[in-house]
């Protein structure tokens, strides 16, 4: 194939107007190896060079590099408008109205009785419990008597429990739960062992000043299967502690004490310092009673169906208020539920705060 002036003319116009006409980068692609691929129209024309003679060569060669360049950097020149052009609608369509007036601030806080609940259920979720849930309003047998509390308890009494008028399928009244144990009796008599969790929500008691409130909070842990020991609720209680105080080391003491629920039972103190009216736990030489633990009284076994010549547990309780109370430096529990707004906005979280044991839960 040989070619004139031209043709070499005419197949310039005809390229360059194509490739101003091409309407996206897949054309334009199409159209560079369509003149300028091995077999493309300008580069079958290269090839023709080789058997021109050495005048024609010299008439054509000039001519049909020129196509060639010309050829290339319209191509390019177009490339490059493409990319302009994509570059401004990505613009436009990410385009922010500054003139817009602000996105307003999140109005509220996470309450921190919410916040501890959370951090809580990090810090043993990390240990293998389960989170049960429970009604508030109980019956009888859940609340006192599969927990081993004797018929003439002062629990029961009516200066300490707030009962309701319905009754229970046994003529017994329902009572406004005054802990949350009774979750873990619906545990074990709906799962049988081996057993590991815990029950976080409020309670109820007829009491109020300024450590103590008609409702609050606790959290209750339970761990039921054929070896466990107070050994073993010491390590967990240490190991939660830790964690929720966020400090390298605490010390705990552990005193004999009677709960109708566990045998044997004993308070728990947590080492503190006391100095500068502030309580710092972790430190100094002070002690605090911060919680109640125990063995698992076989009786509570025996009414949750549940072997005790086989089986044996451990289980604890804690005001989650007062955990909230000693990690944040809150004077008075009756403002947990005064509703003031300038004090939740003062102790609140941030609900973009999520608790993690790797970046610390408080």
């Amino acid at each position: 194939m040989t070619a004139n002036t031209n043709d070499l003319i005419a197949l310039e116009a005809s390229l360059l107007a194509r490739i101003a006409a091409a309407s996206d980068d897949a054309a334009l692609e199409a159209l560079r190896v369509e003149a300028l691929g091995k077999q493309g129209s300008v580069s079958v024309l290269m090839k023709t060079l080789g058997s021109m003679s050495p005048e024609e060569r010299k008439a054509f060669g000039p001519k049909l590099n020129a196509l060639k360049d010309q050829i290339t950097e319209a191509i390019v020149v177009k490339k490059a408008a493409f990319a302009e052009a994509a570059l401004d609608a990505q613009l436009k369509a990410e385009a922010v109205d500054v003139t817009l007036p602000p996105v307003k601030p999140r109005i509220g806080t996470i309450h921190p009785v919410s916040r501890v609940m959370e951090e809580l259920a990090q810090i043993f979720g990390e240990m293998g419990f389960a989170v049960e849930e429970g009604p508030e309003i109980e019956t009888d047998f859940n609340n006192f008597t599969a927990l081993n509390f004797p018929p003439k308890h002062p629990a029961r009494e009516m200066h300490d429990t707030f009962f309701m008028n319905a009754t229970d399928e046994h003529g017994a009244r329902k009572v406004l739960r005054t802990h949350t144990s009774p979750v873990q009796v619906r545990t074990m008599l709906k799962q049988k062992p081996p057993i590991r969790m815990i029950c976080m929500g409020r309670t109820y008691r007829c009491d109020s000043d300024a450590t103590h409130t008609p409702m609050f909070h606790q959290i209750e842990g339970l761990v039921i299967d054929e070896a466990t020991s107070m050994a073993d609720l010491k390590s967990v209680l240490v190991a939660a502690i830790k964690a929720f105080f966020e400090v390298d080391e605490v010390r705990l003491r552990f005193r004999p004490h009677h709960f109708p629920f566990t045998e044997p039972s004993a308070e728990v103190d947590v080492g503190c310092d006391r100095s500068g009216g502030q309580i710092r736990i972790g430190a100094g030489d002070d002690w605090l009673e911060i919680l109640g633990s125990g063995m698992v009284h076989p009786n509570v076994l025996k009414n949750c169906g549940i072997d005790p010549e086989k089986y044996q547990g451990y289980a604890f309780g804690m005001g989650i208020d007062r955990l909230a109370m000693l990690k944040y430096g809150m004077p008075d529990l009756r403002d947990f539920f005064a509703a003031d707004t300038r004090w939740l906005k003062h102790y609140g979280f941030s609900p973009y705060l999520l608790p993690g044991l790797a970046q610390g839960v408080g």
